[in-house]
């Protein structure tokens, strides 16, 4: 679980090969000066180019060369995005200023700059600062592939490959982050982890393009980034290369074709068309209504998500902003090549970056619409992100709503109402493992997140042939002949900034406790809820595999009309595993908030990311952790839910060449936040429709 890791795509992504920069910049800014966009918008092409022009000739930072490693919204403080949202006629919408967060690097330290792009034609640093504590800031794909071009010029390295019979050509040595590991770090060099440091680990791809499944063990190879140099080369142990045959995973390519039984193929039909509006970011659909956006750190980010609630004719808020803010992978092998194998991938590789283009049809459905998004380049240009993020209904037969009645003796009732949800999707491919993250909306309020996981399995090469040779512990399966999946974990860290139905609100734990039966009836026991709220952070760090209760985010100013407090519960799906990482170990240090799934700290507008801003060679000295550490008032305050969906991945032989994908997630589901089922009033479906049961017929999807 690392960057692009080997990935020739990303060096086709990484040029804005549209028009010369200058006239685009002229184009775009001529559109842009007559609209204003929302104020969480993310950044377009215009400003990208804006803020680079201004970060490159601000006199605040002299060194050269500089490069950009984030450039993201600032977005605008919450009361007055929330003032802008709630005046719903765009007459009375003052145009809030817009603001860019960049880090660069150079003469070896980060900066951090905040610059004002509300008129992009004279953008101006608003401010500057170096960061001066641990950790650096993400890795670009530019200099990742700089970096792996230095190993096929070091003569240790071209005679290690020759001293294996491997065929130069066939090699490929993507960048690895090497996380941080006190003194005891990677290179004889390194002073206390203040050096930008990385790994390759090399491949052999050949006839097939599942390099993972052929890694060439035994190398240590550390490069300084910042001076583009090869600071440790060691080769101490030699396994035998995987074979390439039967890792291929391409359609044609795979040794026997299928021959069982062959599902129908599905086509999705919408007589009447889509049911949602997508107007720049907003998107529109039944009674939700939230915006879309994009960041080259969190990928997707949705925020101001109201539901219209019929009964109260008015739309209600129920998240003001929510991403993905961390995924942590740490491998279980502790040999020389693989004990730094412990990835942060959103912080130091960019889950927006690691986004590449939705497979229109397969991907995403026919009735799909989709997003683009924009990222900086190393350079501070524009990158197109081109279908990042598609939108689109989901009908799979499920049921919304439903009941028989048989108790009559004349008549049998039965109602029932199909489900149909909304889904915003994004596929991240963080080098081997490719994750699709889903956000789903249902007309019932409830928004349920999966986290599906597929793509190729981090291997490792052995002596093994056989399961019955491995007499030791072998840190993984062997899954073919050389060939040995290590064990590992996922942490999919997510941020959640809940308002529901207002700012202020609380975090109640129902916990279910047994009682003795003292009525005087023949029950021995039954049990009751015992209702928790919560004063500070500490008491509302919760293991979810171990608290029987249910999990709420309350609003103790709103109650309904029974006199309930309105609020949504925290639903636990699969993938419920937390770290069981020793706490003095390097890599649980810096992601020590993976030891619970839930915590609520109170909103601060700067702590966004669990393992702090820079996640690179961080030290655990910031972050979720350490935040939550301070035992803040949460009761009745504007408060983040932070949820993290967990798997300890022991793989199997069926998970290779290529793994099926295996989901998790959890919801948030309202309890009390209606008066009454909110889909009560659901029409039933429309039975006129005289589909055929055999349709031939070419659908095309409306990409816009």
């Amino acid at each position: 679980m690392s960057s692009l890791r080997g990935s020739c795509v990303g060096v086709c992504r990484s040029s804005l090969a549209m028009f010369p920069l200058i006239l685009l910049a002229l184009s775009i800014l001529t559109t842009a000066a007559s609209s204003h966009p929302h104020p969480l918008d993310p950044l377009s092409p215009a400003e990208f180019i804006a803020v680079r022009a201004a970060v490159l000739a601000s006199p605040l930072i002299s060194d050269r060369p500089l490069t950009f490693h984030y450039v993201g919204l600032d977005e605008p403080d919450k009361t007055d995005v929330l003032s802008y949202a709630e005046a719903r006629s765009s007459s009375s919408r003052a145009a809030l200023p817009r603001h860019a967060f960049v880090i660069t690097r150079a003469g070896g330290q980060s900066h951090e700059l905040r610059v004002d792009i509300t008129n992009a034609t004279a953008p101006t640093v608003l401010s500057h600062a170096v960061h001066h504590g641990a950790g650096f800031p993400m890795h670009t794909i530019e200099e990742q592939f700089e970096a792996e071009a230095l190993l096929f010029k070091h003569v240790s390295f071209v005679e290690s490959v020759r001293r294996r019979g491997l065929d130069m050509d066939d090699v490929i040595c993507p960048v690895f982050s090497i996380g941080w590991f006190g003194d005891a770090g990677p290179s004889e060099s390194e002073e206390k982890g203040q050096q930008r440091l990385v790994k390759l680990v090399c491949f052999m791809a050949g006839p097939t393009p599942n390099l993972y499944a052929r890694p060439i063990e035994g190398l240590t190879v550390v490069v300084d980034l910042d001076r583009m140099a090869i600071v440790k080369y060691r080769d101490r142990v030699v396994y035998p290369v995987p074979k390439a045959e039967g890792t291929d995973y391409r359609a044609g390519k795979v040794e026997s074709p299928y021959n069982g039984p062959t599902p129908a193929p599905g086509v999705v039909l919408q007589p009447e068309g889509r049911g949602f509006h997508i107007d720049g970011h907003l998107v529109r659909w039944a009674n939700w209504e939230f915006h879309a956006g994009f960041d080259m750190r969190a990928g997707t980010v949705i925020s101001l998500a109201s539901i219209h609630d019929v009964e109260a004719g008015a739309r209600r808020r129920v998240l003001y902003r929510g991403f993905v803010s961390e995924v942590f992978v740490p491998y279980m092998d502790p040999a020389e090549e693989w004990y730094d194998r412990t990835f942060l991938d959103t912080g130091e590789f960019g889950l927006g970056i690691t986004a590449f283009p939705l497979q229109h049809g397969a991907d995403c459905p026919a009735n799909a619409a989709y997003l683009n998004g924009y990222y900086a380049d190393q350079d501070g240009k524009p990158v197109e992100n081109k279908d990042t993020i598609c939108i689109f209904e989901r009908y799979a037969g499920d049921i919304a709503w439903r009941h028989t009645e048989s108790a009559f003796p004349d008549r049998l009732i039965t109602e029932a109402r199909p489900d149909v949800s909304l889904v915003v999707r994004m596929a991240v491919s963080c080098g081997n493992y490719d994750y699709i993250l889903d956000w789903e909306f249902k007309t019932s309020g409830t928004i349920k997140f999966v986290v599906s996981m597929t793509g190729i399995l981090e291997m490792k090469g052995t002596d093994y042939t056989h399961a019955d040779q491995i007499k030791q512990d072998a840190h993984g399966t062997l899954l073919s002949e050389n060939t040995i999946g290590v064990y590992h974990d996922h942490y999919i860290t997510y941020y959640l900034d809940l308002d529901v139905d207002g700012t202020n609100n609380s975090f109640v734990k129902n916990s279910i406790t047994t009682k003795r039966n003292t009525a005087g009836t023949p029950r021995k026991s039954y049990w009751t809820v015992r209702r928790d709220v919560a004063e500070t952070e500490a008491d509302a760090q919760v293991d979810v595999n171990v608290a029987a209760a249910d999990l709420l985010i309350v609003n103790p100013n709103k109650k309904t009309r029974m006199g309930n407090e309105v609020g949504y519960r925290v639903i636990p799906g699969g993938a419920t595993a937390a770290s069981v990482l020793d706490d003095d170990d390097f890599p649980q240090r810096r992601a020590s908030y993976s030891k619970k799934q839930l915590r609520v700290t109170p909103y601060k507008r700067d702590e966004k990311w669990a393992p702090g801003l820079y996640a690179d060679r961080s030290s655990g000295n910031d972050g979720l952790a350490m935040w939550s550490g301070r035992d803040r008032g949460i009761r009745n305050e504007d408060i983040v839910l932070w949820y993290t969906v967990g798997v300890h991945h022991i793989p199997y032989q069926d998970d290779f060449p290529v793994m099926p994908t295996m989901s998790g997630g959890f919801e948030l589901r309202p309890a009390n936040f209606f008066e009454r089922n909110p889909v009560l009033k659901m029409r039933p479906p429309r039975l006129e429709y005289d589909l055929p049961t055999s349709v031939n017929c070419s659908c095309a999807g409306n990409s816009s």
